[in-house]
């Protein structure tokens, strides 16, 4: 397995640690639920260093862009992300990532850990087969760490640390600048649904930035954070988890994800087989249920309605927030589109669903 530069630590401080997409990463230090309800509260620190950059720059790095996301690139500043996904010619998803604008000619693509070189490779294909000569595209992965800073006092705990003003950075938005005297990319966004920021800095700066920040934080209530809780934090704002909510087989437009599909910008990759089946009608289309009885929805439970299995769950957990059962499915669409009761498979039995409307955690 591949170690972060910060693994040492998170020995230290007592981390259960997991094999993640070939990375050897922390899942837990206090526990995933008191974790996840210190980011909630507080803040929370992750070493999300795992995390695959992959940098795309010269004169053709608009177009190409233009061509492989989905989401359309045209509307971006210099100092913005983007959240947005890269499909095969079939529709389904190739990864979801975030696309930093930093100039004209200049973008990082911030990519899924275990994606990260089947990411690059097949950026570099499709490059090779479209005739995008004039393009460098460069794997930058081991280059960085990055650690997420996320939680209601997280801006407050920063700002002890950096000159640059947090307050002009908005949401997925980003600055260069030095964080304790280290050179950072702060970028105010996160996948826990909390205010926040991720931050790029060498690979060697990865450990004292982490103390530096552990310490300032300190006196708020800043704790680490694992694995284990970013997910239950990213669902309970439902937000998409590559190899569960999208996959190679999945579609963007199936997993709620139409608003960062733009159609009608253009030609890309998967456009064709994406507006076929807009026009032939989704087969499936992802809900979100919430147990009304006890029971912890996981990945793979069989979802029923009227005893007829007509779906899955593409995640599913017990929401530390609210202390029920949550699950995001993938169903038919005829059922999806009806207001028919469901029900979830959990240990032999069928538990009633309800239908939820999304964030489950406001």
């Amino acid at each position: 397995m591949k170690a972060t530069p910060l693994n040492q630590i998170h020995r230290q401080l007592g981390a259960r640690m997991v094999d993640f997409g070939g990375w050897d990463m922390p899942v837990q230090y206090a526990g995933v639920i008191a974790e996840h309800l210190a980011v909630r509260s507080a803040a929370g620190l992750f070493d999300v260093s795992h995390m695959g950059e992959i940098e795309v720059s010269g004169p053709q790095a608009f177009d190409f862009l233009q061509y492989t996301m989905t989401n359309d690139v045209s509307i971006l500043v210099d100092g913005q992300v983007q959240y947005t996904a890269m499909c095969y010619e079939t529709g389904g998803v190739v990864d979801d990532l975030t696309l930093y604008r930093f100039a004209a000619d200049h973008y990082l693509l911030c990519v899924n850990a275990s994606n990260s070189d089947k990411d690059f490779a097949w950026l570099q294909d499709v490059q090779k087969k479209s005739g995008f000569n004039d393009l460098s595209l460069v794997n930058r992965s081991s280059e960085y760490a990055q650690l997420a800073l996320q939680g209601p006092v997280a801006a407050e705990i920063l700002s002890t640390l950096t000159t640059v003003n947090l307050e002009e950075i908005k949401f997925y938005h980003f600055a260069e600048g030095e964080v304790a005297g280290i050179s950072t990319v702060v970028s105010r966004t996160g996948y826990t649904g909390e205010d926040g920021f991720e931050l790029y800095c060498p690979a060697t700066d990865g450990v004292q930035l982490w103390q530096e920040l552990m310490d300032a934080g300190q006196s708020s209530g800043l704790q680490p954070i694992g694995l284990g809780a970013r997910d239950t934090l990213r669902l309970e704002k439902a937000y998409a988890l590559y190899g569960h909510e999208i996959t190679a087989e999945i579609m963007p437009l199936e997993a709620r994800l139409a608003w960062i599909t733009k159609l009608k910008k253009g030609n890309f990759v998967g456009r064709d087989a994406m507006i076929k089946a807009k026009e032939d009608g989704l087969l499936r289309k992802q809900i979100a249920l919430t147990l009304t009885a006890s029971g912890v929805p996981r990945e793979g439970y069989p979802v029923f309605c009227n005893d007829e299995e007509v779906g899955f769950v593409t995640s599913g957990t017990m929401s530390p927030s609210l202390k029920k059962g949550i699950a995001l499915a993938l169903v038919s669409a005829a059922v999806a589109d009806s207001d028919q009761p469901l029900k979830i498979g959990i240990r032999k039995k069928q538990i009633l669903a309800e239908r939820t409307v999304l964030p489950f955690v406001k």
